[in-house]
């Protein structure tokens, strides 16, 4: 655990240093800046500024000090910015776009902001925003940071040694479950020694008990005509060779789900944008969408027969993909591809994402094609009333989840699919029954829950291991824990709205999106 005086310098870095030497900042130092070039737009300390100047490039730079930049002439000069953009590495960040509570270069501004409102220059908004923190207030706030990180600290070792004491148990199970196979084995070789011995002891008897006298002569004329005295012979069973060479493990390693209890996703407003493009035959109908990692939308139009691809700050369609016949759920495989079912071509296609979206390969599984997710490398994918299947990438049949404990059938109407990442936990959405959760064997964790819902279409895995279920008959969101178990309402019912088609969420949890039936605009919700 860092001391006091430890977290004191981490903490007050800023507060010690006005600002920072750029090159020094790159290096992982902090190191104060002495000096500013007006031409760089960077501070540099007495070292740095030295070999700055050294620089054919920049020998003709003009270089204040601090205490120039920071008062400046008559009219005084704005603390400048020294952080780079991660888009135009060129430029330097020094713009703030309040509506999106994000910060860019002025190229940023001209691409993807030109049309907000509230956008500030980041050097006048610091000057004109800037106030005195009294010291015993940073004194406070310190002692409170610091009691916070004791706390984190020994809940960190709390589970750090039941980590280890659960380890410990795992490996006692791995020993001892060896030793039962070992015993087994042991077994199996007693039981082929005994039946070798019984079986030669038996030859050994037979030919005791002939009398050699009596049958001397009838045995010499039926040899004249018979092979010779069979012997004996063994065949190892190889299949049991074969079956622990293709075991990686003795048994399987998971992470052990915590149930998820909250909090309620909670609404902060919420804003709508369209999603049709010129070359839209009918009215949009998003079947599914995900999110990717940085920040974009994939939406599935079934009636369009299109995937989409939606800009992450202004919901714009960047990108639109024919398929041959309708599509119906859309999943992440990767940052570079997503997989999308098209139903009635009995089909599963993966859709490469780099520049322009294109096919790059499809399995083909015999069924109308619904529902559909990804997990521990592994495709799920439902038919429309029977079952869940478990297929590889390279379209091999794993298993089929169809009836429940009790042999009775799991699902009528499946509308959507939802894994999670450890593959423990397999989510189904059945307009009839509700949200149906399953194990890993297909073994029913929580009970039909028809009384909840009413017509389950869509359920969304988010992040923080929640479950989000969309109503098409009272048109709401509900939220579930990770075992089905509900928390509460997400999004009212509103009957004078179409029924809701899908929903998803970002990847870091800030925003919601919505899809109706038949309807050209997404609904982005603040959470």
């Amino acid at each position: 655990m860092a001391t006091s005086e430890h977290i004191d310098k981490d903490v007050l870095s800023d507060e010690i240093f006005d600002v920072l030497c750029s090159m020094c900042k790159n290096k992982g130092k902090n190191t104060e800046g002495e000096k500013f070039c007006v031409d760089c737009k960077d501070y540099f300390c007495i070292t740095c500024v030295q070999v700055h100047g050294q620089v054919p490039l920049c020998a003709g730079h003009k270089v204040l000090d601090k205490s120039q930049v920071k008062s400046g002439t008559s009219k005084g000069l704005p603390r400048a910015p020294t952080e780079r953009c991660d888009r135009h590495s060129h430029k330097h960040i020094d713009m703030y776009f309040q509506n999106h509570d994000n910060v860019g270069c002025s190229t940023c501004m001209v691409v993807d902001h030109r049309l907000c409102k509230d956008t500030f220059y980041i050097p006048e908004f610091i000057q004109n925003n800037t106030y005195q923190v009294a010291s015993s207030e940073i004194q406070t706030k310190l002692k409170n940071i610091a009691k916070t990180l004791a706390k984190q600290a020994d809940k960190f070792k709390q589970d750090k040694q039941k980590l280890l004491e659960r380890k410990a148990e795992i490996l006692s199970t791995i020993s001892k479950f060896r030793q039962e196979i070992n015993d087994h084995l042991d077994k199996l070789e007693k039981s082929s020694i005994d039946e070798i011995e019984d079986k030669v002891k038996s030859l050994e008897d037979k030919q005791i008990a002939e009398d050699a006298a009596n049958v001397a002569n009838k045995y010499i004329e039926d040899a004249k005509f018979k092979s010779p005295v069979e012997g004996i012979d063994f065949q190892p069973d190889r299949t049991i060779v074969t079956q622990l060479e293709q075991k990686k493990t003795i048994g399987l390693l998971s992470e052990k789900l915590t149930k998820t209890t909250g909090p309620l996703f909670q609404i902060k407003g919420n804003q709508s944008y369209n999603v049709k493009v010129s070359t839209d035959k009918t009215s949009c109908n998003i079947s599914s969408a995900c999110c990717m990692d940085d920040g974009t939308i994939i939406i599935a139009d079934n009636n369009n027969k299109k995937l989409k691809r939606l800009h992450s700050y202004n919901y714009t369609v960047t990108d639109d993909y024919d398929l041959p016949r309708s599509l119906w759920q859309v999943c992440m495989i990767n940052n570079a591809q997503v997989a999308v079912t098209v139903s009635s071509q009995k089909e599963v296609h993966f859709i490469s994402l780099e520049r322009k979206m294109k096919t790059t390969n499809k399995i083909n599984t015999g069924f109308d094609c619904y529902g559909l997710a990804f997990a521990n490398t592994n495709l799920y994918i439902s038919d429309e009333y029977t079952s869940v299947y478990m297929y590889t990438l390279s379209g091999r049949k794993l298993n089929q989840f169809s009836r429940d404990q009790s042999g009775h059938k799991l699902f009528s109407d499946i509308r959507s699919i939802a894994v999670s990442k450890d593959a423990t936990r397999i989510y189904v959405a059945d307009l009839y029954n509700g949200l149906i959760v399953l194990d890993n064997n297909g073994q029913v964790i929580t009970p039909l829950n028809d009384a909840q819902l009413n017509g389950a279409r869509c359920c969304y895995l988010t992040e923080a291991g929640s479950v989000l279920v969309s109503e098409y008959g009272s048109n709401n969101v509900l939220q579930f824990t990770s075992d089905g178990e509900l928390i509460g309402e997400v999004v009212k019912a509103d009957s004078r709205k179409k029924g809701i088609m899908t929903v998803c969420c970002s990847q870091h949890m800030t925003r919601m999106y919505i899809y109706r039936y038949k309807d050209d605009n997404i609904e982005v919700y603040n959470i």
